[in-house]
């Protein structure tokens, strides 16, 4: 058996820290009779407007995520809208949920490889930018596969949302941020503002927004994979920049 975590939404807390370390350390008590490893889930976050934000089956706020099975494989992904299109009334959690909706689509109806979790993100992100009605925003994301038969996990992800693996109350494994430059992660995008007719009750974004969009631009096929093998007891977190950027990683020296 093992454990998965999604975290999504600006999280500081000690608890994060601890209860990572706690839940690695009692599930090696709790190993599985089966013969091969699968996830037990569990998913938490928050939006950072609580008070207006939605909280809903697959989305805190801006963030998206999702979690199915498929024959031999448990599939995860969270998705970070990037929340300043909304001063250009765009809804930024529409672009994160419609991907992160698709792959989960996707994974259901079988149609993804368990080798390639780059192209079940590109597949959700190329049918995102063919939908009838515009879906504009930006998001990053990260699409892990565990591969049951292999005990392995792969991964593929956009900009700076990603996974580790804890074991022992350790981290062993952790996926790399992709930064254009400093607070420039690498996103997926729909900038489509020539479509007049679908932008017509929107404010048009300044030259400059537009610069910084163009420039963080990232595609499906640059994403950042990873292969790791995993262990029964380990416990694998897939979250948003949110939690990477104020929780330390398990097992870090902490000054309390």
């Amino acid at each position: 058996m093992m454990q998965s975590i999604f975290w999504t939404g600006r999280v500081l807390s000690r608890a994060i820290r601890n209860g990572i370390s706690s839940l690695s350390n009692s599930a090696e008590l709790n190993v599985s009779n089966k013969k091969h490893p699968y996830l037990v889930s569990v998913v938490c976050g928050f939006p950072k407007d609580i008070a207006n934000g939605r909280t809903r089956k697959g989305q805190f706020g801006d963030d998206a995520w999702f979690s199915t099975q498929f024959n031999n494989a448990d599939v995860i992904g969270v998705a970070d809208g990037v929340g300043g299109w909304r001063a250009y009334g765009i809804d930024p959690g529409e672009f994160s949920s419609y991907l992160m909706k698709t792959c989960e689509r996707l994974v259901q109806m079988g149609h993804f490889k368990l080798s390639e979790p780059g192209d079940l993100l590109a597949k959700s992100y190329y049918e995102l930018l063919e939908h009838k009605k515009p879906i504009l925003g930006s998001s990053t994301a990260c699409v892990m596969i565990l591969d049951r038969t292999e005990s392995v996990v792969r991964a593929a992800n956009i900009g700076d949302s990603g996974f580790m693996v804890v074991r022992g109350g350790r981290c062993v494994h952790r996926s790399r941020d992709q930064q254009h430059y400093f607070n420039t992660p690498y996103q997926l995008k729909n900038v489509c503002f020539s479509r007049r007719r679908s932008m017509r009750h929107t404010q048009m974004p300044s030259p400059q927004l537009c610069s910084q969009l163009q420039s963080s631009i990232g595609s499906p096929e640059s994403a950042d994979t990873s292969e790791f093998p995993v262990e029964c007891g380990d416990v694998i977190l897939v979250a948003t920049d949110g939690v990477f950027d104020n929780v330390p990683e398990p097992g870090e020296n902490q000054t309390t």
